[in-house]
């Protein structure tokens, strides 16, 4: 059974804690003076970053937990705040003695420490990363992130699912459109209404034109960590075409707004020219960079993730297909009759990453021609219903998992599960046969949010 989540929300009794599985969910209810549960990390080790920041944010005791460590409380947060509790109202806090963050590491003669981050030289977010090494080999690694955590499960607390859209679709810039979609799938359950083909059709072609982007820029800064520039050139200057087409389509080069109810006009002719010229430049770039023989040698055996581990760790979208797991939300009727096929490969190495980006690149542009429809239908929003609701897409990095409680009209809890979440945890698992020259290569191969990952 597949793990996919662990949250906890608090209740008038005390807390009820939600365990996520591929066809189940559990429910458990524990009391404010007993606030304990037992582990899952030892059956799922994903489960150990859902344990440890649900104790950061309630302050529930993990029973027999391998690692109790603080996940999203940094050095100098207090030991008493939980903030996702209710009667957390505080806009600040003071900040409490620094206590230094204990990392695992490899002692040893001849083994010593490397710290890599938080800060980078390149344009992204804090993360960081803890090396044990013996000369170049890699014998440890931990990931580290939660640098910048902007307390967004707090701040959809009390507001209308209108009123959440705005924050909803900015927590991470790589997924814009697939948040967006998961926040339409609960809106339209909780009013009980039917989303009309044109409008769903129109959701799914932002959705893979979101993930062409992605890819593209992926495709182009891999082959850059193995020292090839000229594809990340090559793929900048395609993904930079495909963010210009985001936004002649949704008025932002992100698709902020991008998913309502409304059909808007697509110039379907210009649309297909679009893609008919990108068709052939990802043709042209998949014959000049399979013939690269120097570049393939980096990239086999680089990175390996085991079909096993890719499965025991519960990791998603191109990393765990790139391993052999057959996940992809996409696999489902409406999908499948636009010309869905899932793209896979079983070596789990940085070469198979990025071979399953190249194969959804190119059905991603298959399933785009065949999204576009002219029908320019629109819904009125009925009433939104008091409930328990949630929702699934896959992003362009993975399966991305959203739960919202509405009470009196208004959100009572909001929970997200980036794909990132849980394929962070996983990283430290490619790194055993390779040289620390190796890790942005498959750091960038696995091509994980930050801001995702840290609410």
């Amino acid at each position: 059974m597949r793990f996919i989540a662990r949250y906890a929300k608090e209740t008038s009794l005390g807390f009820e804690i939600v365990t996520v599985y591929e066809e189940l969910i559990e429910k458990e209810n524990i009391s404010f003076e007993n606030p304990t549960i037992k582990t899952l990390a030892k059956k799922y080790p994903a489960a150990i970053w859902f344990e440890r920041k649900m104790s950061d944010d309630f302050g529930i005791i993990i029973e027999d937990a391998f690692d109790k460590r603080p996940l999203v409380h940094q050095e100098r947060f207090p030991k008493n705040i939980h903030p996702l509790r209710k009667d957390f109202t505080d806009k600040s806090i003071e900040e409490a003695e620094y206590v230094a963050y204990r990392y695992e590491v490899i002692n040893g003669d001849g083994v010593f420490q490397v710290a890599v981050g938080p800060i980078h030289a390149g344009i992204i977010e804090p993360g960081h990363f803890q090396f044990s090494q013996a000369g170049e080999e890699m014998l440890h690694l931990e990931v580290r992130h939660f640098y910048k955590n902007r307390g967004i499960e707090k701040m959809l607390e009390g507001k209308t699912l209108l009123e959440a859209k705005p924050i909803v679709e900015r927590i991470s810039g790589n997924e814009t459109i697939a948040y967006q979609i998961c926040w339409r799938d609960i809106v339209l359950d909780a009013t009980k209404q039917k989303l009309p083909l044109a409008i769903k059709k129109r959701h799914a072609l932002l959705l893979e034109l979101e993930r062409t982007i992605h890819h593209l820029a992926d495709l182009g800064f891999i082959p850059n960590d193995a020292g090839f520039g000229a594809a990340l050139a090559f793929g900048s200057k395609l993904a930079e075409d495909a963010r210009r087409k985001m936004r002649e389509l949704t008025g932002h080069r992100f698709g902020f707004g991008a998913i309502d109810f409304t059909n808007k006009f697509i110039d379907t002719l210009s649309f297909i020219e679009w893609l008919d010229t990108l068709e052939h430049s990802v043709e042209f770039f998949e014959d000049w960079i399979i013939d690269i023989p120097s570049l393939w040698d980096r990239f086999d055996t680089t990175g390996v993730l085991s079909l096993k581990k890719a499965f025991k760790y519960s990791t998603v979208g191109v990393i765990a297909r790139a391993s052999g797991l057959t996940q992809d939300r996409r696999i489902n009727p409406f999908y499948l009759q636009h010309g869905f096929v899932m793209a896979s490969e079983v070596s789990g190495d940085v070469s198979a990453r990025f071979k399953v980006r190249l194969q959804e690149l190119k059905n991603s542009i298959i399933l785009m021609r065949n999204f576009l429809e002219e029908d320019e239908s629109s819904l009125e929003l009925g009433t939104v219903n008091d409930g328990e609701y949630h929702s699934f897409v896959e992003s362009s990095i993975g399966e991305l998992f959203m739960a919202i409680d509405i009470k009196d009209g208004v959100i009572e809890r909001f929970y997200l599960r980036d794909p990132s979440f849980v394929n962070w945890q996983a990283l430290h698992l490619m790194m055993g046969k390779d040289i620390i020259a190796d890790f942005p290569l498959i750091n960038k191969s696995c091509d994980l949010s930050y801001a995702g990952n840290d609410l």
